[in-house]
């Protein structure tokens, strides 16, 4: 396959930077799209020029860490990660446009690469259960009905790759926020905390820049997990219902 890559290219966050053409050949329909990327990488070392920089890490769909933005649409076409995306899926001659993701709470490192720590922030503000250790509990102690079991578990199989993110037109990050929220909320080890985690992931979630939820549904189009709306639901009634007993207002 011939193709030619439209790159953008940008040395770091203060940099204006902008789009460059890369023409590559020799490009196999059984590649992933991240070894596409190593062809070109490989072709700009041999020249003396600056490889593209990009995320990457598993490379098997598990980690988020794929965040590009393909022909207008997060991790491309098909509803995936960027690493579980084939070549299969252009055709000979065509024109690749790749950016990274585009919010203001993702600024960008360098090239392809953004810094999604914001995301790293909203977790520590309260995504997390205080137990006590000890002994490992029998597997039955804690009876959950798996209609529950299932939710929770859909919610956590969020990576928080934003895609999401990079698909609202708002930026808003409310379906990686609310996943997170959910898959604690419906357990009743997240019972503890469940008022104030609702709060104070909100509230940094704010605080981060991200943009407001107006519900039109293309967060969880792109998911690669297939995050559901009804999560985000969920997080608006935790919130609601923990800021009318708060005791932080």
């Amino acid at each position: 396959m011939k193709l030619t890559l439209k790159v953008w290219r940008q040395k770091n966050n203060a940099d204006k930077g902008g789009f460059v053409s890369y023409p590559i050949d020799g490009i196999s329909k059984d590649m992933s799209f991240l070894e596409m990327m190593d062809v070109l990488n490989e072709k700009l070392t041999e020249k003396g020029e600056d490889p593209v920089h990009f995320d990457h890490d598993c490379r098997e769909g598990i980690c988020g860490m794929c965040s590009l933005y393909i022909n207008g649409k997060p991790h491309g076409p098909q509803q995936t990660t960027t690493c579980q995306l084939h070549m299969r899926s252009f055709n000979d001659g065509d024109s690749i446009t790749i950016e990274p993701w585009r919010a203001k709470a993702f600024p960008v490192v360098k090239d392809l690469v953004v810094d999604r720590s914001s995301f790293d922030r909203i977790i520590q503000a309260g995504g997390y259960v205080s137990v006590n250790t000890g002994g490992v509990p029998d597997a039955n102690e804690i009876p959950i009905p798996k209609r529950i079991a299932d939710e929770a578990f859909d919610a956590a199989t969020c990576i928080g790759c934003g895609a999401c993110v990079a698909a609202c037109k708002n930026a808003s990050a409310m379906l990686f926020t609310s996943a997170k929220i959910s898959q604690l909320a419906m357990l009743p080890q997240g019972q503890v905390e469940r008022k104030d985690r609702a709060e104070k992931m909100i509230a940094q979630m704010d605080a981060e820049g991200f943009g407001a939820c107006t519900n039109t549904g293309a967060c969880s189009a792109e998911c690669p997990k297939g995050i559901s709306l009804t999560n985000i639901a969920r997080m608006n009634r935790e919130y609601f219902s923990a800021v009318v007993s708060s005791n932080n207002v």
